[in-house]
Protein backbone atom coordinates (compact mmCIF):
# COMPACT_ATOMS: atom_id res chain seq x y z
CA UNK A 1 0.00 0.00 0.00
CA UNK A 2 0.90 3.74 -1.10
CA UNK A 3 1.77 5.48 1.85
CA UNK A 4 -0.85 8.26 2.01
CA UNK A 5 0.12 10.72 5.26
CA UNK A 6 0.01 14.27 3.97
CA UNK A 7 2.86 15.76 4.67
CA UNK A 8 1.52 18.35 6.86
CA UNK A 9 0.18 15.35 9.07
CA UNK A 10 0.37 15.41 13.03
CA UNK A 11 1.93 13.08 14.81
CA UNK A 12 2.39 12.73 18.46
CA UNK A 13 1.34 11.79 21.45
CA UNK A 14 -1.59 12.41 24.33
CA UNK A 15 -1.72 12.68 28.17
CA UNK A 16 -4.04 14.30 30.81
CA UNK A 17 -3.44 16.51 33.86
CA UNK A 18 -4.92 14.30 36.29
CA UNK A 19 -2.82 11.66 35.22
CA UNK A 20 0.47 13.40 34.50
CA UNK A 21 0.92 16.59 36.48
CA UNK A 22 0.67 15.97 40.50
CA UNK A 23 1.60 18.70 42.49
CA UNK A 24 -1.96 18.29 43.73
CA UNK A 25 -1.10 20.87 46.33
CA UNK A 26 1.18 23.18 45.09
CA UNK A 27 0.91 26.96 43.87
CA UNK A 28 -2.85 27.63 44.71
CA UNK A 29 -4.09 24.61 43.01
CA UNK A 30 -7.58 23.49 44.59
CA UNK A 31 -9.10 19.63 44.59
CA UNK A 32 -10.31 17.63 41.88
CA UNK A 33 -12.35 15.19 41.47
CA UNK A 34 -9.28 13.16 40.18
CA UNK A 35 -7.77 14.10 43.55
CA UNK A 36 -10.40 11.95 45.55
CA UNK A 37 -9.05 8.92 43.58
CA UNK A 38 -7.82 6.10 45.00
CA UNK A 39 -5.38 3.01 43.63
CA UNK A 40 -6.59 0.12 42.11
CA UNK A 41 -5.84 -2.90 39.98
CA UNK A 42 -7.16 -5.12 37.58
CA UNK A 43 -8.89 -6.65 40.32
CA UNK A 44 -9.34 -4.40 42.99
CA UNK A 45 -11.67 -1.07 41.93
CA UNK A 46 -10.67 2.19 42.23
CA UNK A 47 -12.56 4.13 45.33
CA UNK A 48 -13.80 7.80 44.92
CA UNK A 49 -13.86 8.97 48.59
CA UNK A 50 -15.56 12.48 49.31
CA UNK A 51 -12.69 13.56 51.67
CA UNK A 52 -9.15 12.74 51.62
CA UNK A 53 -8.19 9.68 53.91
CA UNK A 54 -5.47 9.05 56.24
CA UNK A 55 -3.21 6.46 54.99
CA UNK A 56 -4.56 5.95 51.61
CA UNK A 57 -2.75 6.34 48.54
CA UNK A 58 -4.27 8.64 45.88
CA UNK A 59 -2.10 8.23 42.64
CA UNK A 60 -2.93 11.75 41.09
CA UNK A 61 -1.09 13.62 43.88
CA UNK A 62 2.01 12.99 42.66
CA UNK A 63 1.39 11.53 39.22
CA UNK A 64 4.41 11.15 37.55
CA UNK A 65 5.55 14.64 38.38
CA UNK A 66 5.24 16.55 35.08
CA UNK A 67 4.51 19.42 36.80
CA UNK A 68 8.26 19.61 37.50
CA UNK A 69 9.47 17.44 34.74
CA UNK A 70 7.88 18.61 31.87
CA UNK A 71 10.74 20.23 30.29
CA UNK A 72 12.67 17.24 30.30
CA UNK A 73 9.75 15.55 28.78
CA UNK A 74 8.69 17.91 26.18
CA UNK A 75 12.73 17.55 25.30
CA UNK A 76 12.29 14.05 24.85
CA UNK A 77 8.91 14.56 22.27
CA UNK A 78 10.82 16.75 20.48
CA UNK A 79 13.34 14.15 20.13
CA UNK A 80 10.71 11.96 18.94
CA UNK A 81 9.93 14.56 16.68
CA UNK A 82 6.40 15.27 17.66
CA UNK A 83 4.25 17.26 15.53
CA UNK A 84 1.38 18.10 18.40
CA UNK A 85 0.92 17.15 22.04
CA UNK A 86 -2.53 16.42 23.24
CA UNK A 87 -2.68 17.40 26.93
CA UNK A 88 -5.29 19.00 29.68
CA UNK A 89 -5.33 21.97 32.01
CA UNK A 90 -6.36 21.87 35.54
CA UNK A 91 -9.68 23.56 35.75
CA UNK A 92 -8.21 23.52 39.45
CA UNK A 93 -4.82 25.05 38.68
CA UNK A 94 -7.03 28.05 37.17
CA UNK A 95 -9.91 28.84 39.86
CA UNK A 96 -9.02 26.21 42.75
CA UNK A 97 -13.39 26.50 43.70
CA UNK A 98 -14.46 26.52 40.50
CA UNK A 99 -16.32 29.88 40.92
CA UNK A 100 -13.15 32.10 42.60
CA UNK A 101 -12.93 35.79 41.74
CA UNK A 102 -10.03 35.82 40.38
CA UNK A 103 -7.99 33.50 38.39
CA UNK A 104 -5.11 31.63 39.81
CA UNK A 105 -1.99 33.46 38.47
CA UNK A 106 0.78 30.40 39.24
CA UNK A 107 -1.62 27.88 37.83
CA UNK A 108 -1.75 30.02 34.38
CA UNK A 109 1.66 30.56 34.59
CA UNK A 110 2.46 27.39 34.58
CA UNK A 111 0.66 25.89 31.19
CA UNK A 112 2.29 29.47 29.93
CA UNK A 113 5.42 27.77 30.40
CA UNK A 114 4.57 24.22 28.64
CA UNK A 115 2.91 26.39 25.60
CA UNK A 116 5.96 28.09 25.16
CA UNK A 117 8.17 25.25 25.55
CA UNK A 118 6.47 23.00 23.30
CA UNK A 119 6.62 25.60 20.78
CA UNK A 120 9.83 25.94 21.10
CA UNK A 121 10.05 22.51 19.28
CA UNK A 122 7.95 23.42 16.84
CA UNK A 123 5.41 21.03 19.10
CA UNK A 124 1.76 22.13 18.08
CA UNK A 125 -0.55 22.10 21.77
CA UNK A 126 -3.64 20.41 22.02
CA UNK A 127 -5.18 21.49 24.89
CA UNK A 128 -8.51 19.45 26.20
CA UNK A 129 -10.22 22.33 28.52
CA UNK A 130 -11.74 19.35 30.87
CA UNK A 131 -9.87 15.93 31.51
CA UNK A 132 -12.24 13.95 33.82
CA UNK A 133 -11.20 16.49 36.58
CA UNK A 134 -13.95 19.51 37.33
CA UNK A 135 -12.90 20.90 41.00
CA UNK A 136 -14.04 19.28 44.21
CA UNK A 137 -15.79 22.57 45.26
CA UNK A 138 -17.81 21.98 41.75
CA UNK A 139 -19.20 19.06 43.01
CA UNK A 140 -19.83 19.85 46.95
CA UNK A 141 -21.50 23.32 45.91
CA UNK A 142 -23.01 22.61 42.70
CA UNK A 143 -23.83 18.70 42.22
CA UNK A 144 -21.77 19.50 39.30
CA UNK A 145 -23.30 20.28 35.84
CA UNK A 146 -26.35 19.20 37.12
CA UNK A 147 -26.52 22.86 38.01
CA UNK A 148 -26.92 25.28 35.09
CA UNK A 149 -24.40 27.85 36.54
CA UNK A 150 -22.05 25.50 36.17
CA UNK A 151 -22.46 26.28 32.22
CA UNK A 152 -21.37 30.13 33.18
CA UNK A 153 -18.74 28.88 35.15
CA UNK A 154 -16.92 26.37 32.66
CA UNK A 155 -16.93 29.48 30.24
CA UNK A 156 -15.50 31.88 32.19
CA UNK A 157 -12.56 29.23 33.08
CA UNK A 158 -12.32 28.79 29.14
CA UNK A 159 -12.82 32.30 28.37
CA UNK A 160 -9.65 33.27 30.79
CA UNK A 161 -7.52 30.80 29.21
CA UNK A 162 -8.30 30.94 25.76
CA UNK A 163 -7.62 34.69 25.99
CA UNK A 164 -4.51 33.82 28.12
CA UNK A 165 -3.40 31.34 25.09
CA UNK A 166 -5.03 33.04 22.15
CA UNK A 167 -1.40 33.08 20.70
CA UNK A 168 -0.14 29.90 21.93
CA UNK A 169 -2.89 27.35 21.45
CA UNK A 170 -4.81 26.53 18.45
CA UNK A 171 -6.27 23.34 18.69
CA UNK A 172 -8.45 23.08 21.42
CA UNK A 173 -10.97 20.52 23.12
CA UNK A 174 -13.91 20.78 25.08
CA UNK A 175 -14.81 18.00 27.01
CA UNK A 176 -12.97 14.48 27.02
CA UNK A 177 -14.59 11.24 26.28
CA UNK A 178 -18.53 13.25 26.77
CA UNK A 179 -19.95 10.24 25.94
CA UNK A 180 -19.67 8.55 29.08
CA UNK A 181 -21.87 11.00 30.28
CA UNK A 182 -24.21 8.78 28.82
CA UNK A 183 -23.22 5.46 31.24
CA UNK A 184 -24.13 5.50 35.03
CA UNK A 185 -20.87 5.43 35.10
CA UNK A 186 -20.67 9.12 34.11
CA UNK A 187 -22.19 10.21 37.06
CA UNK A 188 -18.68 11.39 38.13
CA UNK A 189 -17.34 13.21 35.40
CA UNK A 190 -20.33 15.24 35.10
CA UNK A 191 -19.48 15.95 38.85
CA UNK A 192 -22.42 14.80 40.31
CA UNK A 193 -22.28 14.11 44.20
CA UNK A 194 -22.34 10.70 45.01
CA UNK A 195 -24.37 9.66 48.40
CA UNK A 196 -21.22 8.43 50.10
CA UNK A 197 -17.71 6.73 48.74
CA UNK A 198 -17.46 4.35 46.61
CA UNK A 199 -15.94 2.22 43.81
CA UNK A 200 -15.42 5.05 40.78
CA UNK A 201 -16.68 3.00 37.69
CA UNK A 202 -19.47 0.99 39.21
CA UNK A 203 -20.86 2.31 42.64
CA UNK A 204 -23.82 0.16 43.76
CA UNK A 205 -24.09 2.16 46.61
CA UNK A 206 -24.90 5.44 44.37
CA UNK A 207 -27.43 4.57 42.50
CA UNK A 208 -28.03 6.10 39.06
CA UNK A 209 -30.62 8.49 38.49
CA UNK A 210 -30.75 8.99 34.75
CA UNK A 211 -32.54 12.30 34.90
CA UNK A 212 -30.14 13.66 36.75
CA UNK A 213 -27.41 12.38 34.78
CA UNK A 214 -28.92 13.55 31.22
CA UNK A 215 -29.57 16.37 32.18
CA UNK A 216 -25.81 16.72 33.24
CA UNK A 217 -24.74 16.23 30.01
CA UNK A 218 -27.21 18.65 28.56
CA UNK A 219 -25.96 20.98 30.27
CA UNK A 220 -22.13 19.95 29.36
CA UNK A 221 -23.35 19.94 25.56
CA UNK A 222 -24.51 23.97 26.47
CA UNK A 223 -21.20 24.49 27.82
CA UNK A 224 -19.06 22.94 24.86
CA UNK A 225 -21.06 24.61 22.21
CA UNK A 226 -20.73 28.35 24.04
CA UNK A 227 -16.67 28.03 24.54
CA UNK A 228 -17.03 26.81 20.59
CA UNK A 229 -18.75 30.47 19.88
CA UNK A 230 -16.65 31.98 22.26
CA UNK A 231 -13.26 30.35 20.88
CA UNK A 232 -13.87 31.49 17.50
CA UNK A 233 -14.74 35.34 19.06
CA UNK A 234 -10.84 35.13 20.53
CA UNK A 235 -9.34 33.74 17.81
CA UNK A 236 -10.96 32.77 14.54
CA UNK A 237 -7.94 30.61 13.60
CA UNK A 238 -8.98 28.26 16.58
CA UNK A 239 -9.90 24.36 15.80
CA UNK A 240 -12.13 23.45 18.33
CA UNK A 241 -13.33 19.92 18.46
CA UNK A 242 -14.95 17.88 20.65
CA UNK A 243 -14.07 14.00 22.09
CA UNK A 244 -15.93 10.57 21.99
CA UNK A 245 -14.65 7.76 23.90
CA UNK A 246 -15.47 5.33 20.61
CA UNK A 247 -16.17 1.78 21.43
CA UNK A 248 -16.61 -0.04 18.04
CA UNK A 249 -19.36 -2.54 17.96
CA UNK A 250 -20.12 -5.37 15.69
CA UNK A 251 -23.38 -8.19 16.12
CA UNK A 252 -22.05 -11.23 17.40
CA UNK A 253 -24.37 -13.02 15.14
CA UNK A 254 -26.15 -12.40 11.75
CA UNK A 255 -29.15 -12.79 13.50
CA UNK A 256 -31.40 -9.61 12.90
CA UNK A 257 -31.86 -8.83 16.65
CA UNK A 258 -27.98 -8.77 17.19
CA UNK A 259 -27.80 -6.29 13.95
CA UNK A 260 -30.78 -4.10 15.17
CA UNK A 261 -29.22 -4.32 19.19
CA UNK A 262 -25.88 -3.25 18.15
CA UNK A 263 -27.10 -0.60 15.77
CA UNK A 264 -29.50 0.91 19.43
CA UNK A 265 -26.53 0.77 20.99
CA UNK A 266 -23.95 2.56 18.67
CA UNK A 267 -25.98 5.02 18.39
CA UNK A 268 -26.98 5.81 21.89
CA UNK A 269 -23.32 5.14 22.79
CA UNK A 270 -20.67 6.43 19.99
CA UNK A 271 -23.52 8.65 18.03
CA UNK A 272 -25.23 10.69 20.07
CA UNK A 273 -22.99 13.01 22.01
CA UNK A 274 -21.19 13.35 18.58
CA UNK A 275 -24.07 14.01 16.61
CA UNK A 276 -25.26 16.88 19.22
CA UNK A 277 -21.84 18.68 19.08
CA UNK A 278 -21.08 17.92 15.28
CA UNK A 279 -24.84 18.75 14.15
CA UNK A 280 -26.35 20.94 16.83
CA UNK A 281 -29.11 19.46 17.76
CA UNK A 282 -30.89 16.32 19.11
CA UNK A 283 -31.19 13.27 17.14
CA UNK A 284 -34.51 11.30 16.83
CA UNK A 285 -33.57 7.95 18.43
CA UNK A 286 -32.22 10.26 21.15
CA UNK A 287 -35.30 11.49 21.76
CA UNK A 288 -37.00 8.23 21.21
CA UNK A 289 -34.95 7.25 24.61
CA UNK A 290 -35.63 9.50 26.86
CA UNK A 291 -39.32 9.17 26.02
CA UNK A 292 -39.16 5.52 26.28
CA UNK A 293 -37.33 5.79 29.86
CA UNK A 294 -39.24 8.84 31.15
CA UNK A 295 -36.35 11.48 31.14
CA UNK A 296 -37.24 14.63 30.26
CA UNK A 297 -34.61 16.82 29.65
CA UNK A 298 -35.20 21.02 30.57
CA UNK A 299 -33.60 22.87 27.97
CA UNK A 300 -32.74 27.29 28.75
CA UNK A 301 -34.51 29.45 26.02
CA UNK A 302 -31.43 29.39 24.02
CA UNK A 303 -30.52 26.13 24.33
CA UNK A 304 -31.60 24.98 20.79
CA UNK A 305 -30.16 28.01 19.49
CA UNK A 306 -26.55 27.78 21.06
CA UNK A 307 -26.30 23.82 20.58
CA UNK A 308 -26.51 24.89 16.34
CA UNK A 309 -24.46 27.75 16.86
CA UNK A 310 -21.52 25.91 18.73
CA UNK A 311 -21.02 23.07 16.63
CA UNK A 312 -17.47 21.58 16.68
CA UNK A 313 -14.61 22.36 13.55
CA UNK A 314 -13.17 18.68 14.21
CA UNK A 315 -13.99 15.27 15.83
CA UNK A 316 -11.72 13.66 17.94
CA UNK A 317 -12.50 10.47 19.30
CA UNK A 318 -10.36 7.37 21.16
CA UNK A 319 -10.08 4.23 20.28
CA UNK A 320 -8.53 1.15 21.61
CA UNK A 321 -10.45 -2.21 20.77
CA UNK A 322 -13.97 -3.40 19.94
CA UNK A 323 -16.06 -5.45 20.80
CA UNK A 324 -19.56 -7.07 19.46
CA UNK A 325 -23.15 -7.34 20.79
CA UNK A 326 -25.20 -9.93 21.63
CA UNK A 327 -29.05 -10.42 22.49
CA UNK A 328 -28.47 -13.62 24.04
CA UNK A 329 -27.13 -14.15 27.81
CA UNK A 330 -24.48 -16.26 28.95
CA UNK A 331 -22.31 -15.53 25.91
CA UNK A 332 -18.83 -15.15 27.01
CA UNK A 333 -17.73 -11.43 27.76
CA UNK A 334 -14.62 -9.14 27.59
CA UNK A 335 -13.37 -6.12 29.77
CA UNK A 336 -12.90 -2.65 28.33
CA UNK A 337 -11.95 0.83 29.02
CA UNK A 338 -15.38 1.82 31.00
CA UNK A 339 -17.33 -0.11 28.81
CA UNK A 340 -17.31 -4.25 27.84
CA UNK A 341 -19.27 -6.17 25.72
CA UNK A 342 -19.64 -9.62 24.00
CA UNK A 343 -16.12 -11.20 23.37
CA UNK A 344 -15.23 -11.38 19.37
CA UNK A 345 -13.80 -15.21 18.96
CA UNK A 346 -11.52 -13.70 15.77
CA UNK A 347 -9.71 -11.25 17.90
CA UNK A 348 -6.60 -11.38 20.97
CA UNK A 349 -6.82 -9.07 24.11
CA UNK A 350 -4.23 -7.33 26.06
CA UNK A 351 -3.39 -8.28 29.16
CA UNK A 352 -5.88 -6.08 30.54
CA UNK A 353 -8.60 -7.77 28.59
CA UNK A 354 -9.09 -5.58 25.90
CA UNK A 355 -9.43 -6.77 22.33
CA UNK A 356 -7.42 -5.61 19.81
CA UNK A 357 -8.79 -4.82 16.61
CA UNK A 358 -6.70 -2.80 14.31
CA UNK A 359 -9.13 -3.54 10.75
CA UNK A 360 -11.86 -1.99 13.54
CA UNK A 361 -10.11 1.52 13.25
CA UNK A 362 -10.31 1.97 9.39
CA UNK A 363 -13.70 0.86 9.87
CA UNK A 364 -14.28 3.52 12.34
CA UNK A 365 -12.53 6.21 10.52
CA UNK A 366 -14.71 5.23 7.24
CA UNK A 367 -18.15 5.14 9.48
CA UNK A 368 -17.24 8.78 11.14
CA UNK A 369 -16.51 10.29 8.28
CA UNK A 370 -19.54 9.21 6.05
CA UNK A 371 -21.23 10.59 9.51
CA UNK A 372 -19.80 13.81 9.63
CA UNK A 373 -17.65 15.01 7.03
CA UNK A 374 -15.40 16.81 9.28
CA UNK A 375 -11.37 16.56 9.86
CA UNK A 376 -10.78 14.02 11.83
CA UNK A 377 -8.48 13.16 15.19
CA UNK A 378 -7.21 10.26 16.84
CA UNK A 379 -6.07 11.40 20.39
CA UNK A 380 -5.78 8.12 21.97
CA UNK A 381 -4.35 5.00 20.67
CA UNK A 382 -2.29 2.61 22.62
CA UNK A 383 -1.68 -0.89 24.42
CA UNK A 384 -1.32 -0.41 27.99
CA UNK A 385 1.15 -3.76 29.37
CA UNK A 386 3.62 -5.05 31.62
CA UNK A 387 6.89 -3.64 30.83
CA UNK A 388 9.99 -5.16 32.22
CA UNK A 389 13.45 -5.21 31.55
CA UNK A 390 16.14 -7.63 30.02
CA UNK A 391 19.36 -8.60 31.42
CA UNK A 392 20.91 -5.35 29.07
CA UNK A 393 18.61 -3.27 31.16
CA UNK A 394 16.21 -2.44 27.85
CA UNK A 395 12.70 -2.30 27.57
CA UNK A 396 12.56 -4.31 24.46
CA UNK A 397 8.25 -3.55 24.01
CA UNK A 398 8.33 -5.10 20.47
CA UNK A 399 4.32 -5.66 21.46
CA UNK A 400 3.44 -1.99 21.45
CA UNK A 401 5.35 -1.76 18.23
CA UNK A 402 3.27 -4.33 16.25
CA UNK A 403 -0.25 -3.02 17.93
CA UNK A 404 0.69 0.43 17.02
CA UNK A 405 2.65 -0.81 13.02
CA UNK A 406 -0.99 -2.55 12.99
CA UNK A 407 -3.47 0.63 13.96
CA UNK A 408 -1.20 3.08 11.54
CA UNK A 409 -1.23 0.81 8.47
CA UNK A 410 -5.32 0.99 9.14
CA UNK A 411 -4.93 4.53 9.11
CA UNK A 412 -3.20 4.67 5.80
CA UNK A 413 -5.77 2.50 4.22
CA UNK A 414 -8.39 4.73 5.33
CA UNK A 415 -6.34 7.85 4.10
CA UNK A 416 -6.02 5.91 0.79
CA UNK A 417 -9.82 5.88 0.80
CA UNK A 418 -10.44 9.38 0.94
CA UNK A 419 -10.89 10.26 4.78
CA UNK A 420 -9.70 13.25 6.10
CA UNK A 421 -7.64 12.79 9.43
CA UNK A 422 -5.83 15.46 10.58
CA UNK A 423 -3.69 13.77 13.16
CA UNK A 424 -2.76 11.17 15.69
CA UNK A 425 -1.34 11.28 19.01
CA UNK A 426 -1.14 8.03 20.92
CA UNK A 427 -2.06 7.64 24.23
CA UNK A 428 0.51 8.08 26.38
CA UNK A 429 4.09 8.51 24.96
CA UNK A 430 5.40 7.97 28.71
CA UNK A 431 4.03 6.03 31.18
CA UNK A 432 1.55 7.68 33.59
CA UNK A 433 -1.07 5.96 35.93
CA UNK A 434 -4.03 4.63 34.55
CA UNK A 435 -6.98 6.31 34.64
CA UNK A 436 -9.02 3.09 34.68
CA UNK A 437 -7.68 1.33 37.52
CA UNK A 438 -4.87 3.44 39.25
CA UNK A 439 -1.83 1.90 38.24
CA UNK A 440 1.71 2.89 37.11
CA UNK A 441 2.05 -1.41 36.27
CA UNK A 442 -0.70 -0.84 32.84
CA UNK A 443 2.24 1.10 30.81
CA UNK A 444 1.60 2.67 27.50
CA UNK A 445 4.51 4.81 26.84
CA UNK A 446 7.89 4.92 25.04
CA UNK A 447 9.29 6.64 27.96
CA UNK A 448 9.56 3.94 31.07
CA UNK A 449 8.96 5.94 34.10
CA UNK A 450 10.33 3.99 37.31
CA UNK A 451 7.19 4.69 39.57
CA UNK A 452 5.47 1.55 40.86
CA UNK A 453 1.61 0.71 41.94
CA UNK A 454 2.25 1.79 45.84
CA UNK A 455 4.51 5.19 44.53
CA UNK A 456 7.69 4.24 44.89
CA UNK A 457 10.44 5.11 42.63
CA UNK A 458 12.99 7.73 41.05
CA UNK A 459 10.69 8.86 38.40
CA UNK A 460 13.42 8.67 36.37
CA UNK A 461 12.80 8.31 32.89
CA UNK A 462 14.19 5.77 30.53
CA UNK A 463 13.67 5.09 26.65
CA UNK A 464 12.12 2.09 25.57
CA UNK A 465 13.03 0.54 22.27
CA UNK A 466 9.52 1.66 20.82
CA UNK A 467 10.79 5.13 21.30
CA UNK A 468 13.81 5.26 18.76
CA UNK A 469 10.65 3.27 16.52
CA UNK A 470 8.41 5.99 16.74
CA UNK A 471 11.12 8.40 15.77
CA UNK A 472 11.74 6.74 12.69
CA UNK A 473 7.62 6.65 11.75
CA UNK A 474 7.57 10.22 12.44
CA UNK A 475 10.44 11.37 10.67
CA UNK A 476 9.01 9.02 7.17
CA UNK A 477 6.19 10.36 7.54
CA UNK A 478 4.11 7.15 8.08
CA UNK A 479 6.06 5.25 5.60
CA UNK A 480 9.19 3.47 7.22
CA UNK A 481 6.73 1.23 10.04
CA UNK A 482 9.89 -1.56 10.06
CA UNK A 483 10.84 -2.58 13.33
CA UNK A 484 14.38 -3.47 13.07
Amino acid sequence: MNNNFPKDFLWGGAIAANQAEGAAFEDGKGLSISDMMTAGSINKPRMFTLSLKEDTYYPAHTAIDFYHRYKEDIAMFAEMGFKIFRLSIAWSRIFPNGDDTEPNEAGLKFYENVFKELRKYDIEPLVTLSHFDIPMAIMNKYNGFHNRKTIDLFVRYAETVMNRYKDLVKYWLTFNEINVGVLPTGNLVLGIKPEQDGEVFDSPNNPDNPQVRFQALHNMFVASAKTVVLGHSINPNFLIGNMIAHFTMYPLTCKPEDILLTKEKDLMFNKFCGDVQAKGFYPFYALDYFDKNGIQIEFGPEDEEILKAGTVDMYTFSYYMSFCVSGDSGVEMTLGNLLGGAKNPYLKASEWGWQVDPEGLAYTLYDLYDRYQLPLMIVENGLGAVDNFNEDGEIVDDYRIEYLIDHIQSMNRALNQGVNLIGYTMWGPIDIISGGTGEMKKRYGFIYVDRDNEGNGTLNRIKKKSFEWYKKVIKSNGENLSNN
